[in-house]
């Protein structure tokens, strides 16, 4: 009987495959970084064979690892880094160009020209969104205009585009599946979040053509299966959702009000907000969560763009640390007295500031000031972050209040420290789960319980469990005191501050 659920992370800096049992408890886990690409200074991108490559070892290391053939596994989920672009030729499967990596700032031109024109106000009533840069919409038109003949091929209707689980279910399936679900299609900016179904007048603006576009499915749905040729069998593929998507049903936030953060190369937080799109007058986004049987569950979403990757930096720009563990024990040896601001808008700032020109800023540096001194700020610009996105959750609904709790995951989790600190600056309970796989057990569960071997969302709640609850132990005052400090020094980096 196929018990086993194969869940494929693709993400921003590496592939990982995840096999699950029918307990959904991860067995094996294969990871494989892949190289990534900077051509030009802010624009950022990935070969997609290097995409495919890494997933295809992974899946295979993976079913093997784990002594799994092809009729042990149920069903495979996918999820995977939100907003990267690749256009393909749909004869031969070839890709136009690279991919184009959400953090890439190319478009930032773009954006600008349609916000003075006045652009914006739709963009954010149709989909949801914000015009920048971040988005599928504006890289694909990139694309078009700038590979020789894309253009012409787009309007004879012989391209295709798709975000990286489009591309995934493409390769998977020998060419037979264009489709994705509508949570990655609701991070193109192409996308109607409210009626359900592509934009004309989103794809009008923007100049890409609807030809291009996949077919928008539920996030628990029969994408197809796999060319036997791949695995040496079919397999069906039954759950697609966007990473941090996938990451709010592997937290069980199945509840108006539940909250979750991820922490990997970026940091990302959702608040579960129900049937209703809640509009956002504080700059986040409105998105959705996940769709079943063709009813959109919504939230709303702070996008963070350095988190991890800000801990890379330690390691491979500075060289004080050799890995990223050790940036929680450094931190640790800070000189209390030293009040040290680090802002990472490396690549701009994400919500509620949503500053493309922005670049990452250091202050209160003084002649003390030392290597752990740097771990600790930037351990803290991750909880400072996350306390803006809380803010604006908190102004933009009454449903995130006082009371609520903050659900982890990612890498960064793993250090106590930061999630003390976390738990500090926003006043709140910061919950990490036992099982830190969030985004791939998500994954996982859309496709065990479509293929009806992992049980309904309220049974799947209660086998949520706690690792350990961070509370907050620093006094109120000294606690706006620090968040003050912050806010002065994101001032200071502020470019759109008309």
């Amino acid at each position: 009987m196929s018990n086993y659920v194969l869940a494929i992370d693709q993400g921003t800096t590496s592939s990982r495959a995840i096999v699950f049992d029918d307990h959904h408890a991860p067995v094996v886990i294969v990871q494989q970084e892949f190289e990534q690409h900077f051509p030009q200074s802010g624009w950022v991108e990935h070969d997609p064979q290097d995409i495919w490559q890494t997933t295809l070892s992974t899946c295979r290391d993976a079913m093997a690892k784990a002594g799994l053939a092809v009729a042990d596994i149920a069903a495979i989920g996918i999820t995977n880094q939100r907003e990267t672009t690749i256009v393909w030729d749909r004869q031969t499967g070839k890709p136009l160009h690279r991919a184009i990596v959400w953090q890439d700032r190319r478009t930032f031109e773009t954006c600008a020209a349609l916000k003075k024109a006045g652009h914006e106000q739709v963009v954010s009533a149709r989909t949801g969104l914000l015009l920048d840069p971040y988005f599928s919409g504006t890289k694909v038109a990139w694309i078009l205009d700038n590979v020789e003949g894309a253009r012409s091929a787009a309007d004879a209707g012989r391209l295709a585009f798709g975000t990286i689980d489009s591309f995934l279910l493409w390769r998977l399936t020998g060419g037979r599946v264009h489709a994705t679900d509508a949570t990655n299609a609701s991070r193109t900016m192409l996308y109607d979040i409210h009626d359900g179904c592509w934009s004309g007048e989103m794809c009008d603006l923007l100049h890409v053509p609807m030809s291009l576009l996949p077919e928008v499915m539920d996030s628990a749905a029969d994408f197809g299966e796999t060319d036997p040729a791949i695995f040496g069998g079919s397999i069906a593929i039954a759950g697609v959702a966007g990473d941090q998507q996938a990451a709010t049903v592997g937290q069980a936030c199945f509840k108006p009000g539940m909250m979750k953060s991820t922490y990997g190369t970026g940091c990302f937080a959702l608040l579960n907000t129900g049937q209703t799109a809640v509009p956002s007058g504080n700059r986040l986004l409105t998105t959705i969560a996940y769709q079943l049987d063709g009813q959109p569950t919504y939230a709303l979403e702070g996008s963070i763009f350095i988190a991890g990757a800000a801990v890379q930096w330690l390691r491979d720009g500075l060289k004080i640390i050799d890995d990223a563990a050790q940036s929680g024990e450094l931190a640790q040896q800070a000189d209390p007295n030293q009040n040290i601001y680090m802002v990472p808008a490396f690549v701009g700032l994400g919500a509620p500031y949503w500053d493309a020109e922005a670049r990452g800023a250091l202050f209160g540096i003084t002649r003390a000031t030392g290597p752990a001194d740097f771990a600790r700020a930037a351990l803290e610009s991750v909880g400072f972050q996350t306390r803006d996105l809380l803010e604006a959750m908190k102004g933009d609904w009454t449903g995130a209040g006082s009371d609520t709790v903050l659900r982890v995951d990612g890498g960064m989790t793993a250090s106590d420290w930061t999630m003390q600190f976390l738990a500090d600056i926003l006043g709140a309970p910061v919950d990490r789960p036992q099982v830190l796989e969030t985004t791939a057990l998500g994954a996982a569960y859309l496709a065990g319980m479509q293929r009806g071997i992992y049980p309904d969302f309220e049974g799947f709640a209660k086998t949520w469990a706690l690792q350990q609850r961070f509370s907050p132990d620093l006094s109120a005052d000294l606690r706006e005191q620090r968040y003050a400090g912050w806010r002065d020094a994101v001032s200071r980096t502020l470019t759109n501050q008309s």
